[in-house]
Formats: C-alpha cells, sequence, structure tokens
C-alpha cells in the first residue's frame, strides 16, 4: 500500500503547521476518495515536501523563483531609478546638478535604495499570497521564537546584546585595519540629513527587508541543495558582498561584513526563525547608530561637505 503522504500534494497550509507530527512511517488507510490524475498539477501548489527537510526549510519556492526573484530586483533597479531621476528633474533636480551637489546625491540614493527594498518586499508577498496561496510572513519564516524553558523575554534581550556586541567587535576590528581608502559610504555622512536618513533607514528598514530576503527567502532554497552548514556561509557572504558597493575600496570591512552575515545566517539556521537573526540586525545596526551619535555630538560635529 502507497503511502499517502507521497501520493497527494502537500498544501501550503500543512507546510506552515509545525504542530503536525511526523510520518510514523506505518501505512496508514487510503483516503476515500481516489487521487485523480490530475492531482498536484496546479502551478499555485508547492513541489513534494520530503520527510528529511525540518520545517523552516519547507517552503513552496526553489531555485526557479529565486532566479526569477533576481531578474525581478536588477529590472526593478533600473525602472526605479529611471523614475526617479524623472522625479527629481521635475524639482528642478537633474542628473547634472545631482552629480554636482553630494549632498543632493546622498539624498536620491537613500530615497532610491528605499523604494527598492519597499518594492521587492511586495513582490515577496504577493508572489507568496498569489501564487502559493499561503501567509506571508509565517511562510517566509517568521515564526515564534521557541525559548524552551528560558523565558521569552531573556531570549530577545540575549539576541539583542548579542547584536551589540558583534557590532562592537566589528567596529574595533575595522579601526584596526585603518583603510585609507575613501569608502563610498562616507559620501552619505556629509550633512547632517543625510548621515540622520541613512541611519534612521539603516535601523528602520534595512533589518527587515534583508532579513526576510536572505535569511527567509534565499537561506532555505540553497539549505536544501547545499545543506545547512554550507547556506549558513553562501546566505552570509551573499549578504556581505551585497554591501560591497558601498564599502568598495576597504576590503577588511568587506570580509568583516561577511564574518557578521554569516553569525546572522548561523542564528537564523539554529532557531529556525528569522525573528532571530532580525533581532541580531536590528541591534547590530543601532549600535552604529548610538555609536554615531555619539562620536557626532549629535550630529554637530562631523565634517560637512568634505
Amino acid at each position: 500500500m502507497n503511502n499517502p503522504h507521497e501520493d497527494n500534494p502537500i498544501l501550503p497550509e500543512s507546510i506552515l503547521d509545525a504542530s503536525t507530527p511526523p510520518s510514523s512511517g506505518v501505512a496508514e488507510p487510503a483516503p476515500v476518495a481516489p487521487a485523480t490524475a490530475d492531482q498536484g498539477a496546479s502551478p499555485e501548489l508547492p513541489p513534494p515536501i520530503y520527510s528529511q527537510y525540518p520545517d523552516d526549510l519547507r517552503v513552496p519556492w526553489g531555485w526557479l523563483e529565486l532566479l526569477l526573484f533576481v531578474a525581478v530586483a536588477l529590472l526593478g533597479i533600473f525602472l526605479v531609478s529611471i523614475v526617479l531621476v524623472g522625479i527629481f528633474a521635475a524639482f528642478g533636480l537633474t542628473p547634472g546638478l545631482l552629480q554636482k551637489s553630494a549632498i543632493d546625491k546622498s539624498f536620491f540614493l537613500i530615497v532610491n535604495q528605499a523604494v527598492i527594498s519597499l518594492g521587492l518586499l511586495v513582490y515577496l508577498a504577493t508572489q507568496v499570497r498569489v501564487r502559493f496561496r499561503s501567509p506571508f510572513w509565517r511562510t517566509i519564516g517568521w515564526r515564534a521564537l521557541q525559548t524552551g524553558a528560558m523565558p521569552r523575554r531573556f531570549a530577545y534581550l540575549g539576541l539583542i546584546l548579542g547584536g551589540f556586541s558583534v557590532s562592537l567587535l566589528a567596529q574595533l576590528a575595522s579601526s584596526a585595519l585603518q583603510t585609507k581608502a575613501k569608502l563610498p559610504i562616507q559620501e552619505y555622512f556629509q550633512d547632517p540629513h543625510s548621515a540622520l536618513l541613512l541611519m534612521l533607514m539603516s535601523v528602520l528598514l534595512a533589518p527587515l527587508v534583508e532579513e526576510t530576503i536572505f535569511r527567509g527567502y534565499i537561506y532555505p532554497v540553497i539549505a536544501r541543495t547545499a545543506g545547512v552548514g554550507a547556506s549558513v556561509v553562501i546566505t552570509g557572504t551573499l549578504f556581505g558582498l551585497l554591501h560591497a558597493p558601498q564599502l568598495w575600496g576597504g576590503w577588511g570591512q568587506i570580509l568583516l561584513l561577511v564574518g557578521v552575515g554569516i553569525i546572522f545566517t548561523a542564528a537564523r539556521a539554529i532557531s529556525r526563525t528569522v525573528v532571530a537573526s532580525y533581532l541580531l540586525h536590528l541591534s547590530y545596526n543601532s549600535f552604529l547608530f548610538i555609536a554615531f551619535l555619539v562620536a557626532s555630538h549629535g550630529l554637530q560635529q562631523f565634517p560637512v561637505g568634505q
């Protein structure tokens, strides 16, 4: 007698039901209604999920969806940039003026990045909700943090303190490297308004979007193919390389950020929820924000226009 778990397609809702006990391996009675020949042919249904995958890797998308996401991201970057150039030009900030004004250019780049990030988040939410007919946040890895006997507030506090610690160590290591190259990200810190806008985005938006994309969308697919350990390294490396254009010339800083990405992904793998890596990421960026506020005396004392 065939196992019905192998004959019938698995709906997204069953993928997300962590309370469903694993199969005992004992054959169960066949369902009353026999399976039809076209069962599982619907493109909205995820591929069969095998028992060797833990719940947090049972996502209904695969490599084809990842490749499509990359194509959508590249196209979105192009289209959003073109549209924003037109909008800025309508208000008198032509491309030529943007290139001449470092402050206006920084503002344009920050707005551009924010729009692209939100657009990608909307794309993923639409794909999960419409194509896979599943709840977005839980499907993409935002599950409750399981802490066992430890009170959850202590686990949250530990992750927040862990993010602060990783950020402090990364800053100390970056200072020890003492790169002489002028990093592209330094252009954002030429006036208080650009610096404040960038830091707010790095705390309020970047952790949410980046953790959803890297630890929620990309990590499970790589883990199913290459294994959890390899996926932790690959996903963390991709995360660090995403920020390479902002740190171009500071090779030590790029390697440090790759290491930080690996730590975030390891937390996601161990806890099996994006919540853990998000808290690390949020506290990591928040520490950078606080440190910059202190160093600049509340955005009052730092070079402007240099």
